[in-house]
């Protein structure tokens, strides 16, 4: 009896799908979040088993509607891609997030960030980084034993996970796909489609050339008598 007055409890439970926070402090923040969250959705756009969100608040616990957090960038493996308004991890064959990403921005506050990192490590995230766009600094942890452990140096790390490396250098952070591709804004993987577009056209211009110059050699030795199939 009580375990079912306890279920009928839950079930009455409203988790928000807002916390009151903006998704960023400023523009830097947001292109990163952006950037990251974009690029992986690309990356992983041929494999319907996972998912990945920005900005959303993720419950772990059932009837618990204050434990939570909203990483700018979280990625599930083993759960289908497809909108939420939050990411319940009990209607989610209970699966936590294994990769999370936060941006700094300057009102970020040492005490929410601490927070945060218990969070991750208490609810069994297996990677998690944070990068500071102004410092162009980029922090790492990888769990070990239970524990998130600090991934000592940053510069040409390769996430277990995602595949993806990081390069960091004097003016920014740079991420490389597994094939070698660099994450672009949205701005650059624009401008490369249009360039690789004038390309083919250009291509395609130049094989329509050749073709109509054969044709016209081809009709040229025909007025002289000459057989195309003898040349």
């Amino acid at each position: 009896m009580l375990e079912s007055v306890s279920r009928a409890n839950q079930s009455n439970i409203t988790y928000p799908e807002r916390d009151g926070n903006p998704m960023s402090d400023n523009t830097k923040q947001f292109r990163w979040i952006v950037v990251i969250k974009e690029n992986l959705e690309l990356l992983f756009a041929d494999n319907p088993n996972i998912f990945v969100a920005g900005d959303l608040l993720w419950y772990p616990i059932e009837g618990d509607n204050k434990t939570r957090q909203a990483p700018d960038v979280m990625i599930v493996f083993g759960r289908p891609k497809g909108d939420r308004g939050s990411y319940r991890q009990w209607v989610e064959d209970n699966i936590t997030p294994q990769v999370v990403f936060e941006i700094l921005s300057p009102g970020n506050r040492l005490l929410e960030m601490a927070k945060k990192f218990k969070f991750y490590e208490h609810h069994g995230v297996e990677e998690y980084y944070i990068y500071d766009p102004d410092k162009i600094d980029l922090q790492g942890w990888l769990r070990n034993n239970g524990e998130l452990t600090v991934i000592e140096e940053m510069t040409g790390w390769v996430s277990p996970r995602l595949g993806i490396k990081f390069e960091l250098t004097s003016e920014n952070l740079e991420i490389f796909r597994p094939d070698g591709g660099k994450f672009l804004t949205f701005v650059e993987l624009g401008k490369l489609r249009e360039t690789e577009t004038k390309r083919a056209n250009e291509l395609q211009q130049q094989l329509q050339k050749e073709q109509e110059q054969k044709k016209r050699l081809e009709d040229k030795l025909r007025e002289l008598g000459i057989d195309i199939n003898d040349v």
